[in-house]
């Protein structure tokens, strides 16, 4: 095991464009993607390059998930990828076209077919006998009180490393970038419908994306071109802010890079974790149940094992219980709202809070100070320009908002033809199988009408209805939301509302 010295900070603090306080309360606000610049300046981790890391892992083995490179129109989730444990030295190795001895387990793997990445390896993990590294993760400095590098995950991929699009159940998201440049594709919450949400492989914090939303297949899934994207190419030192339940994929565009990433759970959701109980409960009771049709690998590699039903059903009353003895204004609210005040949030085009109270105590109103320092994450089909301090007025601009008419925008009238066949992805449409993936048949309209033809129609009627196709349904974000809420309600004698993951 390598051992790497302390690292000091320079003499001199560099003065940051927002306090901590002014921090929090941005984050506090924030309802879109955006990206803070110029607050990390001084921060030890900045000399965390692979390299650095390289010398500190020393003879640790990590694990790296590898992939071919290539356009397949479906998304690669980590149970159809390869694995390896490898020394990170060798790694390197392999990212420089050695061979032999000096790549290790990667010989198997051509660089120029393959992109490999060790992907959210906790800190406190990786440094659990070099602590001190810990400090070297300031996230203090945006209003989180103590918080640093034992509460954070370590990110190192190769050019083309990429993970599925997904969206994180649990909190929000403070990306700070190290080394190299990561594309992130992100999408709102409302885009769910038109992003084909699964369970399938299943993950308690994450709900993935059947859509491989760089080169989609519109035949089979056509209501993807209704979703908004918001791209950002995150540069070394910049710190990107995902709110919760943004979607979002991400690929590595240069040959290495690092980065930093902490979740955040502003105000603890009970009735979200009842939710995602009941959804675990459900997936292991029957992908455990063997039959020809489920042999599936179901079960996503960073879970740490199936859980029996025991094991589920005491999880989901632990946390039926917990949510009953909450007071009922702190079970379940909104990331932006405080449990004093459960008015509904007012939002405009882009997002952001229309002539919202401060939160925090302060009957001021607040606005997000977007600028040089800080830049929204634009709503837009092609990628941004660089974003630098210089663009900031640009880029500023090319908001959502400002977009809105362009690309953001689907007529009420073709809303409402689409509804019946883009809700929520499970059983919209008849599409291609996949394995592991959800096969769908037709929706019927309220008008009577059905997105295909009867022929079509007539067709889906003779498909064999998979286990899957009966799971797709069972956790369709509605049927989760209501289970929820008629547990809550048979345990407090109350009707509560639920999230949908």
């Amino acid at each position: 095991m390598g051992i790497c010295a302390p690292q000091t900070m320079a003499a001199t603090t560099p003065i940051k464009p927002f306090s901590p306080e002014e921090t929090r309360r941005i984050v506090h606000h924030l309802q879109q993607p955006a990206i803070f610049l110029d607050m990390t300046c001084g921060w030890p981790v900045l000399r965390w390059t692979a390299e650095h890391l390289a010398g500190c892992f020393g003879d640790r083995l990590v694990r790296f998930r590898l992939g071919r490179k290539g356009e397949t129109n479906t998304p690669l989730f980590e149970t159809q990828c390869s694995y390896v444990e490898a020394k990170l030295a060798e790694f390197l190795s392999w990212t420089q076209g050695q061979s032999g001895t000096h790549v290790g387990p990667f010989s198997e793997y051509p660089i120029s077919e393959h992109w490999a990445y060790a992907d959210y390896k906790y800190i406190a993990m990786l440094f659990q006998d070099q602590p001190f590294m810990f400090e070297d993760v300031k996230w203090s400095e945006f209003g989180f009180e103590g918080r640093n590098g034992r509460e954070s995950t370590l990110w190192i991929g190769t050019e083309r490393a990429n993970t599925p699009c997904h969206l994180d159940s649990y909190g929000c998201n403070l990306v700070l970038q190290v080394q190299g440049r990561k594309r992130w594709h992100l999408f709102p919450p409302d885009d769910t419908a038109n992003l084909y949400p699964t369970r399938i492989p299943y993950e308690e914090s994450s709900v993935f994306s059947q859509v491989d939303v760089v080169h989609p297949d519109l035949r089979r899934f056509p209501a993807f071109k209704r979703a908004r994207a918001h791209i950002v190419t995150l540069q070394p030192g910049q710190v990107l802010y995902v709110p919760r339940h943004w979607w979002h994929y991400v690929e590595s565009v240069d040959p290495i890079t690092v980065s930093v990433n902490s979740w955040i759970e502003l105000e603890v959701d009970d009735v979200a974790r009842v939710s995602e109980a009941v959804t675990k409960t459900v997936v292991s009771a029957i992908k455990s149940a063997r039959s020809d049709d489920n042999a599936d690998n179901w079960l996503n590699p960073t879970e740490e094992g199936e859980a029996s039903h025991d094991e589920n059903m005491q999880y989901l009353n632990l946390a039926v219980r917990t949510c009953a003895d909450r007071p009922r204004g702190l079970r379940h609210s909104k990331l932006i709202q405080d449990p004093r005040d459960a008015r509904p949030v007012k939002r405009d085009s882009s997002g952001q809070i229309r002539k919202s109270t401060d939160r925090v105590g302060n009957s001021a109103p607040f606005s997000v100070p977007f600028g040089p320092h800080l830049i929204p994450v634009p709503c837009q089909q092609e990628e941004p320009r660089k974003v630098t301090p210089k663009d900031a007025e640009v880029n500023s601009s090319r908001s959502c908002a400002v977009t809105a008419e362009e690309d953001c925008s689907i007529s009420s009238d073709a809303a409402q033809r689409d509804e019946c066949a883009s809700a929520v992805g499970f059983l919209q449409g008849k599409h291609e199988r996949s394995p592991g993936l959800t096969s769908r048949t037709p929706c019927d309209c309220a008008d009577g009408t059905s997105e295909h033809s009867a022929g079509d129609h007539k067709e889906s009627k003779s498909t064999t209805i998979t286990t899957n196709d009966l799971l797709a349904c069972l956790l369709h974000p509605d049927i989760i939301s209501r289970v929820t809420e008629l547990l809550l309600e048979r345990h407090t004698g109350s009707q509560r509302t639920a999230t949908p993951f």
